[in-house]
């Protein structure tokens, strides 16, 4: 597929993507939510003592707030991405309740006056997604620029829903797969560029196999 199809096609199922989620009501986006907070605290307890970044959710996608409120109470560092010019890497700032937001591109909050951080780990939405973890996104190419910049390179999760999934988004030389991916389905982890649906976690149904490696303490915890 040339670039100029790609951008197109790109930009078809984007749009056919978000749509389709935008017509969800708010039952069933809430429900959704909450399958994927308790798969995150379950399958990922280090989140409570890390510094975490999230996007301030539009159009339907998951709501990461209740949780951070809930990992900000246990311990951990929530922060929000910043747009400082175009096609240059994100900023994070600190944010938490009380931190004055403005509207940035998309009309998404970004935070005004509070400090910078470094994240350790991104909860990255995804309008679609691919088998081998990859991340049909808005366009602007933030994201990828922005993991391909940081050092060292945080921890990323996918956070989406499974009706946003395609067989591939025909991924090119810029794109940055995720590590793991969560749904409101369970927790997928990527091995050797495939992903590897894990189940769900929680004491009532056992994983495939663990939700992260031995040195990856910083997601699981000691």
């Amino acid at each position: 597929m040339r670039l100029e199809e790609l951008k197109a096609w790109r930009k078809s199922e984007r749009e056919r993507l978000v749509a389709a989620r935008q017509a969800l009501d708010e039952s069933a986006v809430a429900a959704r939510r909450r399958a994927i907070d308790a798969h995150l605290e379950r399958g990922f307890p280090g989140l409570r003592g890390t510094v975490l970044a999230f996007c301030w959710p539009i159009r339907n996608e998951y709501d990461a707030r209740h949780l951070v409120r809930r990992l900000r109470e246990a311990g951990a560092t929530t922060a929000l991405p910043v747009v400082v010019a175009p096609k240059s890497p994100l900023a994070f700032r600190e944010w938490h309740p009380g931190v004055a937001l403005a509207k940035g591109p998309l009309d998404i909050a970004y935070p005004v006056g509070s400090a910078d951080v470094v994240p350790r780990v991104v909860l990255l939405p995804m309008n679609g997604w691919d088998a081998q973890g990859y991340r049909l996104g808005y366009g602007g190419g933030f994201f990828d620029r922005t993991l391909a910049a940081l050092d060292p390179k945080p921890q990323v999760i996918g956070v989406t829903y499974e009706m946003a999934r395609l067989p591939t988004i025909y991924p090119q030389a810029w794109d940055i797969p995720v590590d793991y991916l969560v749904t409101e389905r369970g927790v997928y982890r990527r091995d050797t560029g495939e992903l590897a649906f894990l189940g769900e976690p929680g004491p009532a149904s056992a994983l495939v196999s663990p939700v992260c490696y031995a040195d990856e303490r910083l997601l699981c915890g000691d």
